[in-house]
């Protein structure tokens, strides 16, 4: 990679002891494998913000459609100060072109989902499905940014999801930076055809239009129109069905080329896959292995192929 991808973090996931309690939280599954590829730019909100290190914990309190963010003894109301300076930093994401955030699972203030909310009159929560108050600000608003929280990442099939989406939101960046114009966007969905067809077909066919109808619309609105579509469409996660789909598909670009035993081979690894007998890895690996063999210029350039270094591991066990 010529530059590594910008994204956002919470701090504490870095290993600096900004928490309550003077500690960290070290993700060492994120700071680790990914250090080589992402470059962090850390935000701890509840630091931001005026709160010290160490300081009173903070909860989320009220309803799920109307709480507060509250010191858990002290009863201090931090809603209006976090979110005065929320309001001032958030531009920052754009400013830096973050490519996605990194939040801390379970965080009032950082977390993305599945907050405990307490009521105001005390006891135990009486909801669980609550938003931190600073991320539930920065996607809403930027809701076509990818984020996770480092809990979910231990899951291979959403860390793998995330971390393709990452490398596409970087390359758009690119592609943007070279100029906005048909040419461009063009040669971006032509690469990227296989790899959002394998998150959702019925979007990757409605890029196709509003690519082929774009000199027709305004290059300003269809930009904004292929990102937010595509963002959607890579928000879904893709599986072993729509996996099969694509290598079926990929393979009969093949049909005149392959032998009788390369045809056999390449159905009997894709049913493997199918039949959860082998990871993606492996008929990803053959079909590479015939573009280069048949020199198939037009897949040799799909994303799909190689979202993503192969020293992520992030197909092996899908």
């Amino acid at each position: 990679m010529e530059t590594k991808i910008k994204i956002g973090i919470s701090a504490c996931l870095l290993g600096e002891n900004v928490r309550y309690d003077g500690q960290n939280a070290l993700a060492r599954h994120i700071t680790g494998p990914l250090a080589e590829y992402l470059d962090f730019y850390p935000i701890c909100p509840e630091v931001g913000c005026g709160m010290g290190v160490p300081r009173e914990p903070v909860r989320l309190v009220g309803t799920l459609e109307n709480n507060k963010l509250m010191g858990r003894e002290s009863g201090k109301d931090w809603t209006g100060i976090m979110r005065t300076w929320a309001e001032k930093t958030l531009p920052q994401i754009e400013e830096k072109q973050l490519c996605g955030f990194i939040f801390k699972a379970k965080s009032p203030s950082s977390g993305m989902c599945r907050i405990k909310i307490y009521p105001e009159e005390g006891g135990q929560p009486n909801s669980y499905a609550g938003t931190g108050l600073f991320a539930g600000m920065l996607m809403e608003r930027y809701p076509l940014l990818p984020v996770e929280d480092e809990g979910r990442l231990h899951d291979i099939v959403l860390r793998g999801n995330f971390i393709e989406r990452l490398f596409v939101e970087h390359r758009w960046n690119k592609m943007l930076a070279s100029g906005r114009n048909m040419k461009n966007i063009i040669d971006f969905h032509s690469r990227h055809k296989m790899l959002i067809r394998s998150h959702d077909v019925t979007l990757y066919r409605a890029l196709g239009k509003l690519v082929g109808e774009g000199k027709h619309m305004g290059l300003e609105k269809l930009f904004e129109s292929y990102h937010a579509l595509m963002s959607t469409a890579l928000a879904k996660k893709p599986t072993i069905k729509k996996n099969v789909d694509v290598l079926m598909h990929i393979m009969g670009y093949f049909k005149k080329l392959l032998t009788t035993d390369e045809k056999k081979e390449c159905l009997e690894l894709i049913g493997n896959y199918k039949t959860n007998l082998l990871p993606l890895i492996v008929p990803v690996t053959l079909m590479n292995h015939y573009v280069r063999k048949y020199d198939v210029a037009y897949l040799n350039e799909q994303y799909y192929l190689n979202p993503h270094p192969l020293e992520l591991k992030l197909r092996n066990h899908a």
